[in-house]
């Protein structure tokens, strides 16, 4: 096994991440489905189910992890400051996105997100494995310091306070009949004010492996829609799981991207908060 330190972009390409398999540095994390992981992976991946990732209170159900949902979460990963974590799915990059943000909120930024996923892999016809190895414990495993998190991360009043004062763009990437208010996921639908509509699945191209379309495509998109890429923007779904990969398109697009993790479940669930029903603002 080779053990260098690794330099991959937050974006990899299957083909990128088969010369480091077996690196002892490199961490490949797998959050298929469990049924999908049993019959093939990643060879190396490990899985996590996606519960590790959030935390669920009364009118919220995305929250980041507290301080020992976090600690339980970077045990499973057994990682330390020195390794790399990329991160896979089979839908698209929603749930590995979630992952690579909340190890960013930890400040840890050796991340890369596998486009296309399971899909992707299988489509270029890499090896697979069904085998669970057993993977050597880390000593020095990634100090957990919640006091510290700030980016990515902003929480309800933050964020209402920049909507009553117009200081803030937000990106809804939910559903049309979601952001509308059609569908009801919460005690009350529609959007935050302000909040321009790109859903996230409209940046993935469903003829190429679930893999991104262009970047250059998609940031068009969301500059035809109003946003602005020299402003900070706020995103969110139902419970930053979705978000999770739009959050990544806005790294890779070089924007100031915070995402709100308590998400539409927290702001409709709330009797108190400001909720805008209808189309986008022009």
């Amino acid at each position: 096994m080779t053990t260098d330190r690794l330099n991959l972009d937050l974006l990899i390409e299957a083909e990128q991440l088969v010369p480091h398999l077996g690196n002892d540095k490199l961490r490949i994390v797998d959050l298929t489905r469990s049924s999908v992981y049993e019959q093939l992976h990643i060879p190396h991946a490990i899985h996590v189910k996606p519960k590790y990732l959030v935390r669920q209170e009364e009118e919220a159900s995305g929250l980041l992890p507290d301080e020992a949902g976090l600690k339980q979460l970077i045990e499973i990963l057994n990682i330390s400051a020195d390794h790399h974590v990329v991160v896979y799915d089979d839908e698209g990059g929603a749930w590995a996105g979630r992952l690579i943000w909340n190890l960013h909120c930890l400040g840890f930024y050796n991340t890369s997100l596998l486009n296309g996923g399971i899909h992707a892999w299988l489509g270029a016809n890499f090896p697979t494995s069904s085998e669970v190895e057993e993977i050597v414990r880390v000593e020095n495993l990634l100090t957990v310091e919640t006091e510290n998190i700030q980016q990515p991360r902003i929480e309800y009043s933050k964020l209402l306070q920049q909507v009553k004062a117009d200081q803030v763009q937000i990106w809804d990437c939910r559903t049309a009949e979601e952001y509308t208010g059609q569908r009801l996921a919460a005690r009350r639908g529609g959007h935050i004010p302000a909040a321009r509509h790109f859903e996230w699945s409209t940046a993935l191209n469903r003829q190429n492996h679930l893999k991104l379309h262009p970047l250059e495509r998609t940031q068009k998109r969301l500059e035809q829609l109003g946003f602005q890429f020299d402003q900070p923007v706020v995103v969110y779904c139902q419970s930053h799981h979705r978000s999770g990969l739009a959050y990544i398109i806005g790294r890779l697009l070089g924007w100031d991207i915070q995402a709100y993790d308590g998400a539409w479940s927290e702001w409709g669930n709330r009797l108190d908060s400001p909720i805008i029903t209808g189309e986008s603002p022009s």
